[in-house]
């Protein structure tokens, strides 16, 4: 697993540790837990001018994944991994729901004051709030490894696609514009356009070529409009034949693939809209920023055998990518976005009237939904997400447990944590 965080009584950041070596000094006293996720222990003395091994913190921010790295630059040892779920796919669908009630209040002529939604205005530099939803997660695991670990620089995979270098080879060099990491350019970018699937035949986990919809026979450019996947079958069979010819007998597949040719990466769109900002405001914590882009990332694991998962990715960001990574027995940790619940005091049904009324209270005996307890029994013991109630009983998975029994292992954050098949999961209530 992942090594084990380590402060000390002044809460300074030490170096890693393994999760043996956690264990013993927990085990002989020395230390205590002080976060469970990430896990964290604090020494209970403070280390007088301890040698520091700085980190290196490498993000390769997704539309709905974003993958987190610590390396060690010096040995190319991975110490912390983890891949961050977002949820901004929820936050437009609760805001759709509220945009829909209110309408319909709204529809209802049943004012006595003068609309004032017409009042709002934006901020410079303002984003949906399913944009800045993913910024903010972002930041606070930035800030929160920064807590737990000595960490010297940072890394951003700041575009997905070098979209200048390909469409002008002029701008850094002919040899740069067609070495080896241009075409992982483009080809990452085809991937992800097109889905990884033959554009002519749908056929998926084969070799998939890159192709020319207009020939380049026929005047056809190398530009990206331009380009398509399709298998070695399809790319032979099509040749120097115009699309509409060879897609003659097949109307329903020539036409979805002159739509996807002018279909936008909505994907990609969300991260392009979020790079800058997410740069500006790491640049705001203080540390060196790093940039690499989507191509160099996969060049870089490509070119170390790794496997493609976020954590990997977001390992090999940036041109200070050791030659060696060591990821040997590093398990990420998931870590999903779930919000810190609802400020919406009435409940409304299909036709937004109110059908339920919430309490105002967010906590009740010290416990809030969310939190992560321990609970001992006489009829066993229990550990889990709470889910409060406004009786002296919570709900902790499916039984109901007194607050006497009950001993908090860590608060509620507003994260859902999985590692090695455990999933502490927010209970709905």
């Amino acid at each position: 697993m992942s090594n084990v965080f380590v402060i000390d009584s002044d809460y300074k950041p030490l170096n890693p540790v393994h999760p043996g070596h956690a264990r013993r000094l927990l085990r002989q006293g020395k230390a205590a837990v002080f976060r469970r996720y990430p896990f964290t222990i604090v020494l209970k003395r403070v280390v007088e001018q301890p040698e520091i091994q700085p980190l290196h913190l490498k993000l390769d921010p997704g539309s709905k994944t974003t993958g987190i790295a610590l390396v060690n630059d010096t040995n190319g040892k991975i110490v912390f991994a983890a891949e961050l779920s977002h949820r901004g796919h929820a936050i437009k669908d609760s805001l759709d729901s509220r945009r829909a009630s209110r309408q319909g209040r709204r529809q209802r002529k049943t004012r006595y004051r003068k609309p004032r939604f017409d009042n709002r205005r934006r901020k410079k530099g303002w984003l949906p709030p399913s944009l800045e939803s993913r910024l903010a997660n972002i930041l606070t695991w930035v800030a929160r490894l920064c807590r737990y670990a000595p960490i010297a620089t940072l890394s951003q995979e700041l575009v997905k696609f070098d979209m200048q270098l390909m469409e002008n080879p002029d701008i850094a060099g002919v040899e740069y514009q067609q070495g080896t990491l241009q075409g992982y350019e483009v080809r990452e970018y085809l991937l992800e356009k097109w889905e990884r699937t033959c554009a002519y035949c749908g056929k998926q986990d084969v070799p998939l070529q890159v192709e020319h919809i207009h020939p380049r026979a026929r005047s056809g450019t190398n530009r990206m409009s331009n380009l398509t996947l399709a298998c070695e079958a399809c790319n032979t069979a099509k040749g120097t034949q115009e699309i509409e010819v060879f897609l003659k007998k097949k109307p329903d597949v020539l036409k979805r693939l002159l739509a996807q040719v002018k279909k936008p990466l909505k994907d990609a769109s969300a991260v392009n809209s979020t790079r800058c900002a997410l740069l500006e405001r790491l640049k705001a914590i203080g540390l060196p920023v790093e940039c690499g882009s989507g191509g160099l990332t996969k060049f870089n694991r490509a070119t170390r055998g790794l496997p493609k998962t976020h954590w990997l990715d977001a390992a090999c960001v940036g041109k200070s990518t050791p030659d060696v990574l060591l990821q040997k027995g590093v398990i990420p940790l998931r870590i999903k976005a779930t919000g810190h619940g609802r400020r919406q005091m009435c409940v409304p049904d299909k036709y937004g009237f109110p059908k339920q009324h919430k309490e105002r209270k967010k906590t009740f005996l010290g416990y809030q939904t969310g939190d992560l307890v321990k609970a001992i029994t006489p009829k066993g013991t229990f550990e889990g997400r709470i889910a409060i109630r406004h009786r002296p009983s919570f709900r902790l998975e499916k039984v109901d447990i007194h607050p006497k029994y009950m001993r908090c292992v860590q608060r509620s954050d507003g994260y859902e944590y999985t590692q090695k098949g455990v999933r502490h999961a927010p209970p709905h209530g």
